[in-house]
């Protein structure tokens, strides 16, 4: 919920931004940020509730699909999808 909705966007440069994470150089910039209505706390969770009312049917129908931890280097999470696709490990 944090990474969401605490997303700007600088409406006159596109540059973006989090207030927490990489907040805006200078007070007249973070003055104009804008958020989009996506982000608001009350549009995320209604997209979280979609998604979790979902998740099991998406689960069920793609059961050959594999799991990928993205809390990884870049490197190891793409060598990891390559080996999965080039290598399938054997089904259960």
């Amino acid at each position: 919920m944090e990474r969401l909705s605490q997303r700007r966007t600088d409406p006159v440069t596109g540059e973006r931004y989090h207030t927490t994470f990489r907040p805006a150089p200078t007070p007249e910039i973070q003055a104009r940020l804008r958020q989009n209505p996506k982000d608001e706390e009350e549009n995320i969770k209604k997209r979280l509730d979609i998604y979790y009312s979902n998740v099991k049917a998406l689960e069920d129908f793609y059961q050959d699909a594999f799991y990928v931890n993205a809390d990884q280097d870049p490197y190891v999470i793409f060598e990891f999808i390559e080996s999965c696709i080039i290598k399938p490990l054997p089904c259960k």
